[in-house]
């Protein structure tokens, strides 16, 4: 059973009161090398995609530049980061689907994003919202563990979670829900040792009422 509506405001009241303007921990300088970073960052922590883009993202800001730098010079700055081989392929080729259709800019809508090599759902949701404002929700492994697990919604597969957060949590907060969320899940509502003494929405949480009552 989901928590009350109610109960998911209170919820995202206090996520807000404690971080009124949450953003990606992704390191990027334009809309281009955020969609760059974000591909990078399947099955990768945010901060050793950082410390690979850092230097990348000096040399290359373009899908031009980055063509130009090709498949293996692109491997060289981004070999720490799991992947590496695939993540370079499709980088590239995204690049060019870029240039060749998109006049070398960010498109601003899902079906156009997930038709980039590498882009799935969940990395087109979270660039849409980082670098467009749009009130997406993407789910990460963060977001559907803490999800599931505080009764904000009750599925199996990242879909189905994202289809049931978009109906259960209000509009007012859907533009920074899903990094609330990712940040909870990164810093608190950790997969093995959920940090539930610090927690600032632990009595509202569906799991300690569950084990409570």
């Amino acid at each position: 059973m989901n928590l009350p509506s109610s109960k998911i405001n209170i919820i995202f009241q206090r996520l807000a009161e404690d971080n009124p303007e949450p953003e990606t921990e992704l390191y990027y300088t334009n809309h281009y090398t955020l969609l760059v970073a974000i591909v990078l960052s399947a099955q990768a922590t945010d901060v050793g995609v950082n410390k690979a883009t850092k230097a990348l993202f000096d040399a290359v800001d373009t899908p031009e530049k980055m063509v130009a730098l090709g498949e293996e010079k692109l491997k060289s700055y981004i070999k720490t980061i799991g992947l590496f081989n695939s993540k370079a392929k499709n980088i590239i080729a995204l690049s060019q689907r870029l240039i060749e259709h998109y006049q070398s800019t960010v498109p601003s809508s899902l079906e156009a994003l997930e038709s980039l090599p590498g882009v799935g759902r969940k990395t087109a949701n979270v660039l849409l919202n980082c670098a467009f404002g749009q009130p997406t929700i993407a789910v990460d492994t963060h977001v559907f563990r803490v999800s599931n697990r505080m009764g904000l919604a009750k599925s199996k597969n990242p879909l189905d979670c994202e289809q049931q957060l978009e109906k259960n949590i209000p509009s007012q907060w859907k533009r920074h829900a899903h990094h609330w969320l990712i940040l909870h899940g990164r810093y608190t509502c950790k997969a093995r040792k959920p940090e539930c003494d610090r927690c600032i929405i632990e009595d509202l949480c569906e799991k300690n009422l569950i084990t409570t009552s």
